[in-house]
């Protein structure tokens, strides 16, 4: 029967959704410190690097899937059945290799490289449905405040990943005598992800769609997995290895090209789409995207390189560079609340927006002036700088969004923004991770050959295990060659500069978002049915 919901029930519900949405987030960087430990247990060196991208091409090709499915079938079985896929692939990689080889599934690492992406399925929904559901909630004239909320959890869970990862790695088996340390990096995700259901089943609404559910577009579904797959398995090969004019990189390319177009033709025609290009009429949903494609680019292709200054530059250890992200988190923590109880309090999201891209574009200058001269404490500065511009983006832009679309199609419009802003940042972040291992290769071509293959784990722990690009790192603490430093100082201040251009294009991508008033009702929204 339906119900209406008191404010408890909706701030429990919120909670549900927020814990499960903070394992999803933890999940991308948490596996990054674990790595080395995993691949000498796993005896899986030369495949290390797919532990993370199996993940990343899961979890973002079923994102517009997600989408469509909650705009079908009710809100809270979606959720709950994203969060027990994505316990079951936690409780299958804390397994793997545990009974030997296994028919289909091999040895250790490729069992593991497996059930990441198993684990990637359910964290796709993770992402989608917090926005959804905190939509269903409230109206777009509250939901300022609590969708800022879930920038801020994103922010915390972005730093502690790393940090809970070495922890568990190193002494994990204290916990649980007899499991190696690493095990516990996906063991931990499932008391939380109960606590998480458990919150869900008692005190979540099954929130329908309103109308008759309508059967999925299997063919068009899988035709969008299909290219989306190759495509950002194709920006996450290690460009030094797989240049971009390799054959295997233009291969997955060109795959990825035809699929979304053979895409595109059936979402022409079919009745039911997957994502209704009829959204791509809207004018905001256009250009918010646009935006968000492009600040998605720009903030990841931020936090992939300063780690790198940190360890290369400034001689610091991967510990302390990682450290050294906590003011960019508590940056974006800060700018996303503070511009969502601003919205919700004032009604007008665009100025929001344009002054976060601002002080974002400040921050970025700052950083492109890094040099060997540059302290510690200045760059903690100018990162808190550069996430309190930051911060807005994620809740902003997905709130204009969901206020100029129908309510039918929340689904579908929520977790488009959420895929462009993952694809814009996969794209920067290679292309920006091309032209630094070129700029290295032209200033210190033994520099480029050091490390071709991965990236220190500072700066892993922050990109959801990026592109690889060379570090040339010497052992923690300790600098570099003159020369060296001065290759990696000048390559890290022109990729600034180039990402002050994204972040500049994202602004004027910002000044085309239609500034429409907020609607007070969440008239057309699902019914709130208690079971």
């Amino acid at each position: 029967m339906t119900h209406p919901l008191t404010h408890r029930d909706k701030m429990l519900t919120l909670a549900g959704v927020l814990l499960a949405m903070f394992l999803g987030a933890l999940d991308q960087t948490i596996v990054s410190t674990a790595l080395p430990r995993i691949v000498a247990d796993l005896q899986g060196l030369d495949r290390f690097t797919w532990v993370a991208t199996a993940y990343l091409v899961a979890s973002t090709a079923l994102v517009p899937i997600y989408g469509k499915l909650a705009d079908t079938y009710s809100r809270r079985t979606i959720e709950i059945t994203a969060v027990s896929i994505f316990l079951l692939g936690s409780i299958l990689c804390g397994l793997a290799g545990e009974f030997g080889p296994l028919p289909l599934l091999g040895d250790g690492m490729p069992q593991l490289i497996i059930f990441r992406a198993i684990q990637g399925l359910g964290g796709a929904g993770l992402f989608a449905m917090a926005f959804i559901v905190i939509a269903d909630l409230f109206p777009p004239a509250e939901r300022g405040r609590y969708q800022g909320y879930v920038g801020a959890v994103f922010g915390v869970s972005s730093v502690l990943g790393p940090f809970l990862g070495g922890l568990l790695t190193d002494h994990g088996d204290n916990l649980i005598p007899g499991v190696e340390g690493w095990r516990m990096v996906f063991y931990v995700n499932i008391p939380f992800g109960a606590l998480a259901l458990w919150f869900i089943l008692t005190h979540m609404p099954a929130l329908r769609p309103q109308g008759v559910p309508r059967r999925l577009d299997c063919l068009a579904a899988a035709l969008l997995m299909a290219g989306l797959g190759p495509l950002v398995v194709a920006l996450q090969l290690n460009k030094v290895a797989y240049p971009w004019l390799s054959p295997v990189t233009l291969g997955l390319l060109a795959a990825a090209a035809v699929l979304l177009a053979l895409f595109v033709l059936r979402s022409l025609r079919s009745d039911n789409p997957i994502l209704a290009l009829s959204l791509f009429e809207n004018k905001v949903f256009r250009s918010a995207n646009a935006a968000m494609f492009l600040l998605g680019g720009g903030f990841l292709s931020l936090i992939i390189f300063e780690p790198l200054f940190m360890v290369n530059v400034l001689g610091e250890s991967a510990t302390r560079a990682g450290m050294s992200l906590i003011p960019l988190s508590l940056g974006v923590v800060s700018g996303s609340m503070l511009a969502g109880q601003m919205v919700s309090r004032f009604g007008h999201y665009r100025r929001w927006m344009l002054a976060g891209n601002v002080l974002l574009l400040v921050g970025l200058g700052l950083m492109s002036t890094l040099s060997e001269a540059t302290t510690y404490t200045q760059v903690l500065v100018y990162l808190f700088v550069c996430g309190v511009g930051a911060g807005p983006s994620m809740p902003l832009y997905t709130l204009a969004i969901q206020n100029a679309i129908e309510p039918k199609l929340m689904g579908q419009a929520t977790s488009a923004s959420q895929f462009f802003r993952q694809i814009g940042g996969a794209m920067a972040a290679a292309a920006l991770g091309t032209l630094l291992t070129l700029s290295l290769a032209k200033a210190v071509p033994a520099t480029a050959a050091t490390s071709p293959s991965s990236p220190p784990a500072a700066q892993r722990a922050v990109v959801s295990e990026g592109p690889a690009l060379p570090t040339g790192a010497t052992p923690e603490g300790t600098r570099q060659p003159a020369h060296i430093r001065q290759a990696f100082s000048e390559a890290i201040s022109r990729i600034y500069l180039l990402v002050m251009g994204v972040v500049a294009l994202g602004l004027l991508a910002t000044l085309l978002v239609p500034e429409l008033p907020l609607r007070k009702t969440n008239a057309g929204a699902p019914a709130v049915v208690m079971d």
